[in-house]
């Protein structure tokens, strides 16, 4: 049985991290649009201070970034001499590299040991439309529509720190800060599947045909309006709703500002949005 203060942070969290969905934002920025939030609402409070011990001083934030920069070890690993430490939360380092070993990236839907990758997304056809107890393809015990209840049953207690998957507590809420996010985005959650001639089938009828990949292989042509005119490019649909779709939340920028300008020109538009979205729910997000 799980302890009071164990359910009442639990509670605090899973509510916080849930009620930030409508600033609609999944990559590294929306990330952190997405954990801002949740720091304000929690800010000054007992289970703040409880996440700020699990996480060794890390926001949610900065932690709800991480599942995603993990995935630059896959090219070479994380035993690598050259591969980027968390060197300033050795602990956490040393548990994300666990992590990372015990899932490793690999494209056998059959592996034994699942990737990580798998875990940010869950592919239910889209046509025709299906909830996702309604049928089992696209799904797996491996998407994010499990692994956000076990991460919270490491939480609870109810599963151990020594899982197989190598999900520790401070593990558990690194990716519970970036999964609730990453459910509400559509391109995470639904998939469109054609078969060999490129037509829209049914995956639970012709098991040979091909998904989406998250709205990976559907290319978008964009041209922007006047006064832009910055003529017509190419952008994979997944990337534009998770970059595009969020940096249109802030002024362009002159492409020539640098790295440190272009930040302190985004921060303090982003802490005004955190706030808002922090302390005002948005119309129609229920």
């Amino acid at each position: 049985m799980k302890s009071a203060p164990c359910r009442s942070l639990l509670l605090a969290i899973s509510v916080i991290l849930l009620s930030t969905i409508a600033a609609q934002a999944y990559g590294p920025l929306g990330h952190e649009i997405v954990g801002a939030i949740a720091d304000e609402r929690l800010a000054d409070t007992p289970t703040a201070a409880k996440v700020s011990a699990l996480l060794d001083g890390l926001t949610l934030e900065r932690a709800a970034v991480i599942p995603d920069e993990i995935k630059g070890w896959d090219k070479k690993g994380v035993d690598n001499p050259r591969s980027f430490h968390y060197l300033a939360h050795r602990k956490i380092d040393r548990q994300l590299r666990d992590f990372w070993r015990a899932n490793q990236p690999t494209h056998d839907p059959n592996s034994t040991a699942p990737s990580h990758h798998w875990f940010h997304y869950t592919d239910v056809p889209v046509v025709p439309p299906q909830r996702y107890r309604d049928g089992t393809a696209g799904r797996s015990r491996w998407d994010i529509v499990h692994m956000i209840p076990f991460c919270v049953q490491v939480l609870q207690g109810r599963v151990p720190e020594q899982n197989d998957r190598k999900i520790t507590k401070p593990v558990a809420l690194i990716l519970l800060a970036h999964y609730v996010a990453d459910i509400h985005q559509p391109l995470h959650v639904g998939a469109e599947y054609f078969d060999t001639q490129g037509r829209i089938a049914d995956p639970d009828k012709d098991k040979s045909v091909l998904g989406d990949e998250g709205g990976n292989i559907f290319t978008l042509e964009l041209s922007d309006e006047p006064p832009r005119k910055r003529g017509m490019h190419k952008k994979k649909f997944h990337g534009f709703w998770d970059y595009d779709a969020v940096n249109a939340l802030f002024p362009q920028a002159p492409s020539t500002l640098g790295k440190s300008d272009l930040q302190a020109l985004i921060e303090p538009l982003k802490k005004e949005l955190v706030h808002e979205m922090a302390t005002h729910e948005p119309r129609n997000c229920r």
